[in-house]
């Protein structure tokens, strides 16, 4: 039932878009949609970014739905691709609950407002701030320097009181890499604003 109706909204919005003498088949859409989300679920579990921040601006900007309908998408998008990946980085010790915890209640919080806000916007505005969003993710990316194995120094006192640390195994290395984590309270606040933006 789901997918009939999906398709038959496709089928309506490129009828929308395209007018009467549409160029393009109507099982165009839905076609080209999964071959772009297979490769949005792929570049976000390896880029450890939440699938939604690709999927909302790439579906809004090329492809024929409200804005609103996708953004309710996405947020299946990031929850499907975060449950997918987290059993196996769960038993590999890639995850830390006692890091992940503090920082999904933080985020899942102001993701609250970040909703409310967008909501309220105009869904060109949205989509411009959202391709803004994207770019700065991008630059982030490029300019991290050591991501691979950052240094720290010495672990933050926060860190150490929620005993945030931990040792995880390396297939590529193949060896244990200890962990640990500095300027704990910046990347909280860092969090609020991340979660802002995926609430939005």
């Amino acid at each position: 039932m789901f997918l009939f109706s999906f398709i038959w909204n496709c089928r309506a919005a490129l009828g929308s878009a395209a007018g009467e003498n549409a160029a393009v088949s109507w099982w165009v859409i839905p076609l080209v949609l999964f071959a772009s989300c297979f490769v949005i679920g792929i570049i976000a579990v390896l880029g450890g970014i939440g699938g939604g921040v690709l999927f909302v601006p790439l579906v809004g900007a090329f492809f024929p739905f409200h804005l609103d309908y996708v953004r309710g998408t996405g947020l299946m998008v990031a929850m499907c691709g975060a449950l997918a990946a987290s059993p196996k980085l769960l038993r590999s010790g890639m995850v830390n609950l006692r890091l992940a915890m503090p920082l999904a209640l933080i985020a899942s919080s102001s993701s609250i407002v970040g909703a409310l806000i967008g909501l309220s916007m105009p869904a060109n505005l949205l989509q411009i701030l959202l391709g803004i969003a994207i770019l700065g993710i991008v630059a982030v990316m490029v300019l991290a320097k050591n991501s691979d194995f950052p240094k720290v120094e010495k672990t933050s006192a926060l860190a150490s009181a929620l005993n945030i640390n931990g040792i995880y195994h390396d297939p590529a290395l193949g060896k244990d890499v200890e962990w640990s984590v500095h300027r704990t309270p910046l990347g909280f606040v860092l969090f609020v604003g991340i979660g802002f933006l995926a609430g939005m």
